[in-house]
């Protein structure tokens, strides 16, 4: 299953990428997210998340490409996602434009159709393009 989302910003493809290699961007993708630095361009986040049965932490592993796009991965560690993959990524419209491309693809574990994680995943990947945008367009 694949999903994505677009938006086109006022600023050039430098500026934008400049921006997704900063901690406080991953920060803003969720509410009360953590960013945890695992190297140079490689961050995890840490959201809480309170599941049924138990509270628990949604992890991602964010790694900015020498192109200045990002390539992320959620850690699946529960019972729903078998992989869920995905990119942020700066495509030049002009010298003051570019237009930022999420995409999100997933596969689920045994026993849980696709079509019922299908609206969660999209308004995950709707959520994020909503604060990077915000974030992208006050910066």
């Amino acid at each position: 299953m694949k999903i994505d989302q677009e938006f086109v910003v006022g600023r050039s493809r430098d500026d934008v990428v400049d921006s997704l290699d900063r901690d406080d961007t991953f920060a803003a993708l969720f509410p009360d997210t953590s960013v945890h630095s695992l190297g140079e361009h490689s961050r995890e986040t840490r959201t809480p998340y309170p599941g049924p049965g138990r509270a628990r932490d949604i992890r991602f592993v964010f790694q900015t490409a020498s192109d200045g796009n990002v390539r992320f991965e959620k850690i699946c560690d529960g019972n729903i996602w078998r992989s869920l993959e995905g990119e942020v990524r700066a495509e030049r419209v002009d010298d003051r434009m570019t237009r930022v491309v999420l995409t999100m693809e997933g596969r689920t574990r045994a026993f849980v159709p696709e079509l019922t994680i299908r609206a969660p995943m999209r308004e995950q990947i709707v959520q994020m393009a909503k604060s990077l945008r915000s974030l992208l367009e006050t910066d």
